[in-house]
């Protein structure tokens, strides 16, 4: 009877932990969301991505990278093998940036991944890095405004902007326009702009963009800046339509990356005491950067300039990120922020 016992405890306890286990990978599989299918190949092509040393930016560098990596073998048995996209990585910090780029090199065989200096803090770090690019490279066809800050604590950038609403949102907003004559020169093109479900309830406080009456809400101020990611990338659809050039934003899901560091300082308690399952139930980084490559490469996305994308797939964003009126009016308060005519 004893053994009978121990055999049902058994067969109960293998079948629990066959159920978790199926359960944890439907679980997991539906965490991961959309996967870009699209087997395009970029040899010959330009990429530019902030904010690519690290997180969804680093594993969208290493996609476009390997996107051509095929050898061709002639009749009299010389080869060539041809690599993906020349890929820009363009990032603040130059030592994280080129230990990425050796790591893409490495892995990938693509020698065309380089690493250019940008500070999305700073206009004139901005404008500095347009410069040199229009002054050496030939074509860009796929712009990708990947990199951010998240939840971090009140702070102003050199031009004395809050600065989630600057490096989120204005400084892409500068370099997308003092590269948009390349872009157009190089059509079909793209500009990839990387917003966030955040931006719903989202407000553009144009009578205090910098909260200096308000008090500061770090959460407040990060819903701005991604719902300008989202109004600027339509106002930019737009814009420019009929010229080659096509535009979408999208919402990554939520990841294990960086972009955590601050509310992890703020709450160090209650991080270290949900950070493990939370964990669990969040995107790796190659996962959430399936949307930003899909909308990057996919075929047959030219019609849908403008839209936004979650899981790649057409998401329609909040009644906020609908406002026609409300982009065209944040693209003229920030170009003239940042100084464009």
């Amino acid at each position: 009877m004893w053994k009978e016992l121990k055999k049902n405890q058994l067969v109960k306890y293998g079948a629990v932990t066959t159920v978790s286990t199926i359960s944890y990978v439907l679980l997991r599989k539906w965490i991961a969301g959309g996967i870009c299918h699209s087997r395009a190949k970029l040899h010959g092509r330009t990429v530019v991505i902030t904010g690519a040393n690290t997180g969804i930016g680093k594993e969208t560098a290493w996609d476009m990278a390997m996107r051509g990596n095929v050898m061709r073998v002639f009749s009299d048995g010389r080869y060539c093998v041809f690599s993906g996209a020349r890929v820009i990585m363009a990032c603040r910090d130059l030592t994280r940036g080129e230990a990425a780029a050796t790591e893409i090199r490495s892995s990938t065989g693509n020698t065309n991944v380089v690493v250019q200096q940008l500070n999305l803090a700073s206009l004139g770090s901005v404008r500095q890095f347009a410069r040199e690019f229009i002054a050496t490279e030939t074509r860009l066809d796929i712009l990708i405004n990947n990199a951010g800050i998240m939840l971090c604590p009140k702070s102003f950038t050199v031009d004395g902007f809050e600065s989630q609403f600057a490096v989120n949102h204005l400084g892409h907003f500068l370099l997308t326009n003092l590269l948009l004559d390349m872009l157009k020169a190089s059509t079909p093109s793209r500009v990839v702009t990387v917003s966030s479900i955040a931006h719903q309830g989202g407000k553009i406080h144009y009578d205090d963009l910098n909260f200096d009456m308000k008090g500061y809400n770090s959460v407040i101020a990060y819903k701005q800046s991604k719902l300008a990611n989202l109004l600027f990338s339509r106002e930019l659809a737009r814009r420019t339509k009929g010229t080659g050039v096509t535009a979408y934003s999208l919402h990554p899901g939520v990841i294990r990356t960086e972009l955590w560091r601050h509310s992890q300082s703020k709450y160090p308690m209650l991080s270290s005491m949900l950070s493990a399952p939370a964990w669990l139930l969040m995107k790796t980084p190659r996962e959430g950067a399936q949307t930003t490559i899909y909308c990057a490469v996919t075929e047959g996305l030219e019609e849908k300039s403008g839209y936004y994308f979650s899981d790649c797939q057409v998401k329609e964003p909040a009644l906020e990120g609908r406002d026609d009126l409300a982009a065209l009016r944040l693209w003229g308060v920030s170009a003239g922020l940042v100084g464009l005519n």
